[in-house]
């Protein structure tokens, strides 16, 4: 269902697909969370013996990314998200930051 104001963007680029994005989360946490898995999986794992090699395992590692793309899927509901803060938050607060 179009949004006032705005086009119904979905019938104007049909090869354009929407995801859902769970409430408190962001497109940069899905950023980041690729970020994680490439400094896990290439960088940390990896031998390279320059710059050139590690910039060409990289460009490899996305490219076979793209190719077989993993969706992120969030394991959490938000009331678990929520509680874990709860938690969480006493032993950050008083930290000096």
């Amino acid at each position: 269902m179009p949004t006032a104001g705005r086009p119904d963007s979905a019938r104007e680029h049909p090869r354009f697909e929407l995801h859902f994005t769970p409430t408190g989360s962001s497109w940069i946490n899905q950023v980041e969370r690729w970020f994680g898995y490439l400094a896990h999986q290439m960088i940390r794992r990896g031998a390279h013996e320059n710059i050139q090699a590690l910039q060409a395992d990289i460009r490899a590692w996305a490219k076979d990314w793209i190719e077989d793309p993993k969706p992120f899927i969030w394991t959490k509901t938000a009331e678990e998200i929520l509680d874990s803060l709860v938690r969480f938050s006493p032993r950050i607060s008083g930290a000096g930051h």
